[in-house]
């Protein structure tokens, strides 16, 4: 019984960290430059970083022109183009046979 109950005991725990695998989360430090509803521009270094933002983001204290923030953000893909179907040297081949 006591190694059934871990069993699933480890189960649950691999399934839990496998649906909160996602994209990694950064950040990035600095005094803001701007604000608007959709972005939040960050002076880091030299340069000028823009993260977007929506409704959805969380904000901790005021957040205005001269504040320092953090800013944790993650990247997501928003379109995704294939330049190269990426063919095989046997679809090839096979395609070559056909034209000859």
């Amino acid at each position: 019984m006591m190694k059934l109950l871990g069993v699933l005991m480890v189960s649950l725990f691999l399934a839990s960290a496998a649906a909160a695998a996602g994209p990694k989360d950064y950040q990035v430090t600095g005094p803001v430059l701007n604000v608007t509803d959709d972005v939040i521009t960050v002076q880091k270094g030299t340069e000028k970083w823009e993260i977007g933002r929506d409704k959805s983001t969380k904000i901790d204290g005021d957040l205005k022109k001269g504040s320092k923030v953090t800013i944790h953000y993650n990247m997501t893909a928003t379109k995704v183009e294939v330049k190269d179907a990426g063919k095989s040297k046997t679809d090839m081949k096979s395609s070559e046979k056909k034209t000859k």
